[in-house]
């Protein structure tokens, strides 16, 4: 039976309708991928296929949402909403009615339903695989594993995954390969392997690919650690590509050096400023790239936002944060919300936005940068938005319009012929 033999032509998804698809569509976030690393990797004769569907296809840039950081725009992705919509405006923010600093990686902070969820409500097949178990509830909210029609897991944890938690167990036997270490090109290389095996065996209608940043993290376009990993993932790219799929491929935010000629991180150390500006216990930092996994990027992004006490003066600290050198954007939550549409209340009083080469943090003793190997690498800003945006297929992109990493679901399937 065709499972898409009674479907309407329209899917809605959070407001937004989507065609039933025709064909397997398949989505792959690249975490971290700026557009040089394809660059790179195609100059030096190691990405043929990601060349090919380049110049037969369609290859243009989006733009991400802010905080350019992994869990906002996954969801935003998944939901093909903003986190003013979805609510998920960061790894990490300040719960003010419960007073404590919370990860927003649980589904009860989520408040829009996910793309993958409405297609399997009506019919659809649905796959999902994303290399950090952080995102898998996030990802995976809504899907029904007890229908036969969901999978969804992570590579960190694939050796865990349950017919009645993911829709698949003994995940390390249908993929073929190890459990990956979390550090590593690996964990990614799991994910796209998985994509292939879930595309010829399941034959999901819709599927969504999300990798991790481990080596962006550490490695700039055109290094030898880079160019292996697109290497890695071109010849992934090329089986997805075979199997007749429309296939799109994006980005969650960009990358760049955040370090001194030294190597030593860019840091501006913004608690221990206010601290000094207004006294301890006037101002709580909040930098919501905060999450479990922090050897890669010490908890250093380029956004971060500010809690006041209710005597602070929030123009004056604006003012003077605005002065700073290294500093691109300081706003107030009302302004950073209306500009960049974020939650106001995962949200603090002032945003603060770094620039291409610098990093916020709190006080150097917060910080444990003991698993920089490398210079830092890291995102969050203004200059981390611009991904790419792939597909395997020519787009009819309506004269005028600006694409959002979040518009690649409505793009595979509304805009590709």
């Amino acid at each position: 039976m065709n499972p898409r033999a009674n479907l309407g032509s329209d899917i809605v998804a959070n407001g937004r309708p989507y065609r039933r698809p025709e064909r397997p569509a398949v989505v792959i976030c690249v975490d971290g991928s700026e557009p040089g690393y394809i660059e790179k990797a195609i100059e030096a004769g190691l990405a043929p296929n990601l060349d090919r569907l380049m110049r037969t296809g369609t290859s243009t840039t989006a733009v991400s949402v802010i905080p350019s950081f992994t869990n906002p725009n996954n969801v935003s992705i998944i939901t093909g909403r903003p986190p003013a919509v979805h609510g998920i405006a960061g790894n990490f923010f300040y719960d003010r009615e419960a007073r404590e600093e919370v990860m927003m990686n649980e589904v009860r902070f989520m408040r829009a339903d996910t793309i993958l969820a409405a297609f399997q409500a009506v019919g659809c097949r649905v796959a999902m695989v994303t290399a950090k178990d952080k995102l898998l509830t996030l990802l995976g909210r809504g899907l029904d594993f007890a229908k036969g029609t969901a999978i969804a897991f992570s590579s960190e944890k694939a050796d865990q995954a349950t017919k009645e938690r993911n829709g698949i167990a003994d995940v390390l036997s249908f993929i073929g390969l190890p459990l990956p270490s979390v550090y590593s090109a690996g964990l990614s290389e799991f994910v796209l392997a998985a994509g292939v095996k879930l595309l010829k065996r399941f034959r999901p209608d819709l599927m969504y690919l999300s990798t991790t940043d481990y080596v962006q993290h550490k490695a700039v376009p055109g290094s030898k650690a880079a160019n292996d990993f697109y290497a890695m993932l071109d010849h992934y790219v090329g089986e997805l590509d075979a199997s007749g799929a429309t296939l799109l491929i994006t980005a969650d935010h960009g990358m760049n050096d955040k370090h001194l000629p030294s190597g030593e991180p860019d840091v501006i150390y913004l608690q221990k400023l206010v601290d000094g500006w207004l006294g301890p216990g006037k101002a709580r930092v909040i930098l919501p790239i905060t999450d479990p996994y922090v050897k890669h990027h010490g908890a250093l992004g380029s956004f971060a936002t500010i809690y006041l006490a209710a005597s602070g003066d929030r123009a004056a600290l604006i003012d003077r944060l605005s002065r700073l050198e290294g500093i691109d954007l300081v706003l107030s939550a009302e302004a950073a919300c209306a500009r960049f549409e974020l939650p106001p209340d995962r949200i603090g009083d002032v945003v603060v936005i770094s620039g291409r080469r610098k990093v916020l943090g709190t006080a150097p003793e917060r910080h444990d940068l003991s698993g920089l190997t490398e210079p830092l690498r890291s995102h969050g800003g203004l200059t981390e938005q611009v991904v790419p945006l792939i597909a395997n297929r020519k787009l009819e992109v309506p004269q005028g319009r600006t694409l959002r990493n979040f518009d690649v679901f409505d793009v595979a399937l509304n805009l590709v012929p």
